[in-house]
């Protein structure tokens, strides 16, 4: 099959981090000059000041990033992976992390206090992670203290989440998960307390514990901390078995059942493949759901001549597409859908970064005050120890 590339719209440009919008993109212009994206000489100034480097430097690649920036990376995963690639390099004086903010948060806290942390583009955020802010999970547990419950609610936190959320679990006695072992930490949650409150993306805490531990829509809460309380009465708190945060991917959460309805009407025998932070629709309604390394899995395994629609970020899946062209690929909604954080960084912000640690200047360090590394890594390590 021939990857079809989406059109390039304003919009398109936008997300893929080629245009700017000077309303929300206040402040995060780069230090120092950026590289113009028309310059000829960016590959061969990537790969000089990698070389310049060596072993100094360890170059992460997210699933999610464009090719111009994977193909310099020394490993590519999924951001628990890549956190726990960086702490297998304790050699390397620079880990340079082709990914979001909260990856490099992660990075940091599991290396050494001698290895520098580099984000190349400090706009490269996570819209789901910064939907949990710490003032907000506080006062929400203090909610559920006034209540008489917080006894009794394990917190658990997707690795999709900032430094301070995963301190708040690791104080609180939690967990931190992944999208491949959340029903593992919610199992050994509700071996602790008979409640979970699971933060921030409600998508992947709901589809777990509906699909994975057998519980029902109805025991399963919104906590919204932009409306009083949550939104929830004190008996819907206290009957509760799950307490999901008002959060979401972007990304995911535009997967649609129409979307879904629509590819089995145009393309007979198609597999649909989708991640767990799509809405609980859209999961119930797929042939195959799991992490972003499950669905790699999957398609690498999959015969040729079969035909799957993949509900995940589009670089993703155009590179599943082009790598596996003895198999019809395609994306499951029919619009762009670009992770525009992640897609921040680019060539030239790679370049730039390289070439700084070339110079001798560490740009853009991402470091997490140690108290809050502590209780995070605390969080962290509970999960490595779940069987």
């Amino acid at each position: 099959m021939t990857w079809a590339e989406p059109s390039s719209t304003a919009t398109a440009l936008l997300l893929l981090g080629r245009g700017t919008d000077p309303d929300t993109e206040k402040g995060v212009e780069c230090p120092g000059d950026l590289p113009a994206p028309s310059d000829p000489d960016l590959v061969e100034r990537a790969r000089a000041a990698k070389a310049a480097l060596g072993d100094r430097v360890f170059v992460l690649g997210h699933h999610y990033q464009r090719d111009e920036v994977i193909q310099f990376a020394d490993v590519t995963g999924d951001s628990f992976k890549l956190a726990r690639e960086a702490a297998a390099r304790p050699d390397a004086e620079y880990i340079v992390f082709c990914g979001v903010h909260f990856m490099a948060e992660s990075a940091d806290i599991l290396t050494t206090d001698r290895q520098k942390v580099v984000l190349p583009d400090l706009a490269a955020g996570c819209s789901m992670a910064d939907m949990a802010v710490l003032a907000q999970v506080e006062k929400a547990w203090e909610r559920f203290t006034e209540l008489g419950i917080a006894g009794d609610v394990v917190p658990v936190t997707y690795m999709n989440s900032s430094a301070d959320i995963k301190g708040f679990v690791g104080r609180n006695d939690g967990v931190v998960c992944t999208s491949s072992n959340a029903e593992t930490a919610l199992r050994w949650s509700f071996e602790q307390g008979s409640r979970v409150f699971f933060l921030p993306d409600q998508h992947l805490g709901r589809n777990t514990a509906v699909l994975k531990l057998g519980l029902e829509l109805s025991d399963c809460v919104l906590y919204d901390p932009h409306k009083p309380g949550g939104g929830l009465t004190d008996e819907q708190l206290r009957d509760a078995k799950m307490i999901l945060w008002r959060g979401h991917c972007s990304v995911h959460g535009r997967f649609s059942l129409d979307a879904v309805e629509d590819v089995r009407a145009r393309v007979p025998g198609v597999n649909v493949l989708v991640h767990p932070e799509c809405r609980n629709e859209v999961v119930t309604a797929a042939d195959y759901v799991g992490s972003t390394e499950y669905i790699i899995r999957v398609i690498d395994d999959a015969p040729a001549g079969s035909a799957w629609a993949v509900g995940t970020e589009l670089n993703l899946v155009r590179r599943l597409a082009l790598a596996h062209p003895d198999k019809q690929i395609m994306f499951l909604e029919r619009n762009v859908c670009y992770c525009s954080t992640m897609n921040r960084i680019d060539l030239p912000h790679l370049v730039w970064a390289l070439e700084e640690l070339v110079a001798g200047r560490v740009p853009n360090q991402i470091t997490v005050d140690p108290s809050t590394a502590h209780y995070a890594r605390v969080a962290l390590d509970r999960m490595l120890a779940l069987p």
